[in-house]
């Protein structure tokens, strides 16, 4: 099922933002490419909320012990992360974000 997320300019290039849907915590992210992603919101060390994380690149890194996945493949790339994030299809349309779920 396609969920509307957000707007494509709530998102800064190079960012991310929380979204939060049905129970569960997602990330959706802009790339400086300006395409758009969506991982799982926690991370997979400690449950800690990405969207407080930095992006950098195609990284994003935990806020709290610096884990880093690569969010376009939901890879983990650096330690104390070692379980990679879910993803999860977007597609946008007219100036909508949609993410596919379930």
């Amino acid at each position: 099922m396609w969920i509307e997320v957000c707007k494509v300019d709530d998102i800064e290039a190079e960012d991310l933002i929380r979204f939060d849907h049905d129970g569960q915590t997602f990330a959706i992210y802009r790339s400086e490419d300006d395409e758009y992603f969506a991982t799982a919101g926690l991370c997979t060390h400690e449950k800690v909320h990405l969207a407080d994380g930095l992006v950098m690149g195609d990284i994003i890194e935990c806020p709290k012990h610096n884990g880093r996945f690569n969010y376009k493949t939901g890879e983990a790339k650096g330690a104390p992360v070692c379980v990679n994030l879910k993803t999860f299809p977007i597609k946008t349309e007219a100036d909508t974000v949609w993410m596919m779920i379930g």
